[in-house]
């Protein structure tokens, strides 16, 4: 018997949720949909956030507790960010490669993988690694 399941939600531990947002949602399309708390046109400064587009969630959550966040993101653990890549369904992938240069990311162009589908990778903010993707 197969579990009944609709979907998945990912959530990325971030250094810092301003930032996180902004890319999501400013560059990639996401939008703030749940925050904890609530947020405003002011505050980004959230624990928690949903973010939504066509279908696809993913939730952002605050690595540190604010007494307890360093300076700056540990080295080691940005490091290991890269045990897991998101793959996102993208009807066009050369489009999105256009869009987000134009959002001013600085992306490789989209490639063929030797498995036969069309690939666009960049990283957020945190060092977590997403790619768009369709069959070529």
């Amino acid at each position: 018997m197969a579990l009944e399941i609709q979907g998945v939600a990912p959530l990325f531990q971030v250094f810092d949720m301003p930032t996180a947002i902004r890319f999501y949602r400013d560059k990639l399309g996401f939008e703030v949909v749940s925050s904890s708390p609530r947020l405003s046109d002011q505050v980004e400064d959230v624990n928690w956030a949903m973010l939504q587009l066509n279908g696809t969630t993913v939730m952002l959550n605050t690595a540190y507790e604010p007494e307890y966040r360093p300076q700056a993101p540990d080295p080691a653990r940005i490091a290991v960010h890269t045990d897991v890549c998101l793959y996102f369904g993208c009807p066009d992938v050369d489009k999105a490669y256009r869009e987000l240069r134009a959002q001013g990311l600085d992306i490789e162009e989209p490639k063929v993988a030797p498995y036969g589908m069309k690939q666009l990778y960049l990283t957020d903010p945190d060092g977590f690694q997403l790619c768009f993707q369709r069959p070529a």
